[in-house]
């Protein structure tokens, strides 16, 4: 937009009051994920960048591509220990789902053969896989039975498996062993790819109905708008209501802005996908989601030869990953970083608890927290058709007399971050003094599709 000419942008006023609040701004609920399309271990420029907004989880699934047990009765962790390690290094715990499916034990590259052909020795395996990661290395506290086995290799893993009977009874035994190797372990799933198969109801229902062991329950969306991520929770939410005061964790353990039928490299770095972002995470929070897990932190290439022992259709992986990618990456695969890296950032100034915060403009998602040193709005203007300029009169109630620093941090076109740093550039730094039983108001521009950050701070 031309920020020279302001005298047809229309005003819209948030309210804010530091006397309402509602219990701690649980943010670092709504975290990353990672993998699925090759076996490199996340760089260092992509580790540190997480590790700057101090990850609790962070959400991965263990490919076949790493080849931990390559013929009967030998493990090889020389793959997959440096990639469990670099997602440690963030400093998050891991949520795993398990997609292995080793040859031995399925010998025919078919994604509709769930059953191992050796039910013990598979049993074996998942031992000793979650022994290496939740006991001997202590990465792994989930573990998340599939990948999508609602659609199967469509969804970059290999098993297809639709039928609730059928995925029961591979829940089942695979999470036997689980329970062995490490009894504290939180298990759960499908992570399937459309929230509306009957598969998802169905299983809640059959793990209520025979007593199985359920800490959570799992799906994905890909979809800008973010009514239909909080329409999702609320749902999920209504099904598990038959657990009572029990009831298992929702994880998003894969969700992003929906998919692009274009793709080029100047899409990646639109401020859009991050107001989307914020505003998704938003409508998360409201509806009380458990976790989310943001795909992905850094965006690969595919490589056809990690794939070709247990997948037979290559040509999807090529397509969505190399040919027209997805570049949903905080991280370019360069290690480029992406304006919606910064939504995280931004949010890790949201510490506190959260206090009464409205709009009169429904784009205008906002959220608001105080503590004692500080006071932080975080405002997303996004329309999921098309959003608006406006200009925010944010209005606060019962902030507490005395010198203040204002900063004002903005996700939009005009990039003002450190791509070197990793950090948010101020778009406006002042001092203000405030007085005992006055509003104070604050007039700030939120162009469409961006991301606002209004910090006050107690000098």
């Amino acid at each position: 937009m031309n920020y020279k000419d302001m005298t047809s942008i229309k005003t819209d006023i948030v309210a804010i009051d530091l006397a309402q609040k509602s219990g701690p701004y649980e943010w670092w609920r709504h975290t990353i994920g990672h993998g699925g399309i090759n076996s490199k271990p996340l760089p260092e420029r992509v580790i540190q960048g997480s590790r700057a907004f101090k990850p609790r989880l962070l959400r991965t699934f263990i490919q076949e591509f790493f080849n931990v047990y390559p013929e009967h009765g030998r493990f090889d962790w020389s793959k997959l220990d440096p990639y469990m390690d670099a997602l440690h290094q963030t400093g998050a715990n891991v949520v795993a789902a398990i997609t292995i499916k080793p040859p031995v034990l399925y010998p025919e590259i078919n994604h509709s053969i769930w059953r191992p052909n050796n039910i013990e020795e598979w049993q074996q395996v998942i031992y000793e896989l979650v022994n290496r990661y939740s006991v001997e290395k202590q990465i792994v506290t989930y573990w998340e039975i599939g990948n999508e086995t609602d659609i199967g290799e469509h969804g970059g893993s290999p098993y297809l498996i639709q039928d609730v009977v059928d995925y029961m009874e591979f829940y089942r035994f695979t999470i036997e062993p689980i329970r062995k190797a490490f009894p504290s372990a939180k298990i759960g799933g499908p992570a399937i790819a459309n929230f509306k198969d009957k598969l998802l109801f169905d299983f809640i229902d059959e793990c209520h109905r025979t007593q199985t062991q359920l800490d959570f329950i799992s799906w994905h969306l890909y979809d800008d708008d973010p009514e239909r991520h909080k329409s999702n929770v609320i749902s999920a939410k209504r099904h598990l209501a038959q657990f009572g005061d029990n009831q298992p964790e929702m994880l998003v353990t894969e969700w992003s802005k929906s998919f692009d039928r274009v793709s080029y490299e100047e899409l990646a770095h639109q401020p859009r996908r991050a107001a989307a972002t914020a505003a998704s995470i938003m409508a998360m929070m409201e509806a009380g989601l458990d976790w989310s897990f943001y795909y992905h932190v850094w965006d690969q290439s595919f490589n056809p030869k990690e794939f070709e022992a247990f997948y037979k259709e290559l040509p999807i992986m090529i397509e969505h990953w190399n040919e027209g990618p997805h570049r949903f990456g905080l991280f370019g695969v360069e290690g480029e970083v992406r304006p919606q890296y910064f939504v995280y950032t931004m949010l890790s100034q949201m510490d506190g608890e959260q206090i009464k915060a409205e709009s009169t403009n429904l784009d205008l998602r906002v959220n608001a927290v105080t503590r004692d040193d500080q006071t932080a709005v975080l405002i997303s203007n996004f329309n999921v058709i098309q959003s608006a300029d406006t200009i925010a009169i944010t209005k606060f109630q019962n902030l507490t007399a005395g010198p203040k620093q204002l900063q004002i941090y903005r996700i939009d076109n005009h990039r003002s971050w450190s791509t070197e740093n990793l950090e948010l550039v101020p778009v406006e730094s002042r001092d203000v003094d405030l007085i005992d039983h006055y509003p104070f108001r604050l007039q700030t521009l939120c162009p469409a599709d961006s991301v606002t950050l209004i910090i006050l701070k107690n000098l």
